[in-house]
């Protein structure tokens, strides 16, 4: 081969290598400034997923687009701002929030419910769950439901709350005796008192009695009776009675220990007693004198006496057997057993009993007995008969007392 022909072919080898450098540089230049322009033309997006943003650039013409290219399915519980169907604009903010599923026990009975909502009352209101103030919300109605996904409610109820002597209807979920005083801060002293046990559940209709107690101290001034001594005495007629000296009752502090519930006294026990005065006793004279109606009819009865108080009395007569008597005299002298007996009934404050007497018409005689229309200048007669009561009739008569 000639030297010409070899310059010749290094020469066209040479070209060539230089096309395909240019070719090569062409295409590398093509691409970037493609991949420039395609870059360039995406738009800013910021997107937040969940609660937890990103700034993504993308091509996609729609919000749906855009989030089945990053593998998001929404749900039409889930929370989607805007909708699927809005246009892609440079600098649009997304936000997707999945919706969870929430646990709601009421009383024991479980419901769920899909929602993105946290706060407790909003969850509670989007399910028709109902609830009052008096209710037990776990977590409470203003917080947030929590990673558990779980509320829990139990529903309150009225209970009788009887305190002392004040009664009234409070609200209470089911709990025990103790929690129920404690939420209502309900205190109690050292004697008071829970009819029921304190680990009682309370339920629906339940009535806690709380009995107030008190210990007080009364110190009380109290008279004490007088004791009544009797002693006889042979002047006086028997079975008649005469006070010798008044009883006078004594003075004496006691002490008590008083028990009240809700106010009543339940109990009462004395701790001490002191005596302030002394009791006078009472001394009673009992008569021991029997008279001795020994004047009988058969005795002289005309011979006046010389001695003896003289005055002029109105004079009835009467019998054993009289409306009203019982045949015996005021000091014992059975009337009906003597017939014979010589007896008048007196006032005592004139003629004193078991005096013997002379009555003008009638004899000497005993003032026996007593009556009820007998008083002052008058006396009554006995006679063995009706027939000589009637008489006697009513007379003016002289008498003289003889002792």
């Amino acid at each position: 081969m000639s030297n010409n022909s070899m310059k010749n072919l290094f020469f066209h080898s040479l070209r060539s290598k230089q096309t395909l450098v240019t070719v090569v540089s062409l295409l590398l230049f093509l691409a970037v400034v493609s991949f420039v322009l395609f870059e360039g033309t995406k738009k800013t997006v910021a997107l937040t997923v969940n609660g937890e943003q990103q700034d993504i650039l993308t091509h996609a013409n729609t919000v749906g687009e855009l989030l089945n290219s990053h593998q998001i399915v929404v749900a039409k519980e889930d929370f989607l701002h805007p909708s699927v169907n809005t246009s892609i604009e440079n600098n649009l903010s997304i936000e997707w929030e999945q919706a969870r599923q929430i646990e709601i026990t009421v009383d024991g009975e479980i419901q769920t419910l899909t929602t993105t909502d946290d706060l407790v009352s909003e969850i509670l209101a989007k399910a028709n769950v109902s609830v009052t103030e008096h209710d037990a919300i776990t977590p409470a109605a203003d917080a947030e439901v929590g990673p558990k996904n779980k509320i829990a409610i139990e529903k309150a109820f009225e209970v009788t709350l009887l305190d002392g002597n004040e009664e009234k209807k409070v609200w209470s979920t089911s709990t025990t005796v103790a929690d129920f005083l404690k939420l209502y801060n309900i205190q109690l002293s050292e004697f008071d008192r829970v009819k029921q046990k304190m680990d009682e559940l309370v339920v629906p209709n339940s009535e806690i009695q709380v009995v107030r107690v008190e210990k007080v101290t009364d110190v009380v001034e109290e008279e004490t009776n007088f004791a009544v001594e009797t002693k006889k005495e042979d002047s006086l007629l028997k079975g008649k009675e005469k006070v010798v000296q008044d009883g006078v009752n004594g003075t004496v502090s006691r002490t008590y220990e008083v028990v009240k519930e809700n106010g009543k006294e339940v109990s009462r026990n004395m701790v001490s007693e002191k005596t302030i005065k002394e009791p006078t006793k009472k001394v009673v004279a009992v008569g021991t004198k029997v008279v001795t109606a020994s004047v009988s009819r058969g005795a002289n009865s005309s011979a006046t006496p010389s001695t003896g108080k003289e005055f002029y009395v109105t004079a009835t007569a009467y019998t054993a057997s009289c409306n009203g008597c019982s045949g015996v005299t005021a000091t014992g002298v059975n009337l009906k057993s003597n017939p014979n007996l010589k007896i008048i009934a007196v006032d005592p404050g004139v003629i004193p009993l078991g005096s013997k007497v002379w009555v003008e018409g009638y004899g000497y005689a005993v003032a026996g007995d007593t009556g009820g229309a007998i008083k002052g200048n008058k006396i009554d007669i006995f006679m063995p008969s009706k027939s000589k009561a009637y008489d006697f009739g009513r007379q003016k008569v002289r008498v003289k007392v003889l002792n």
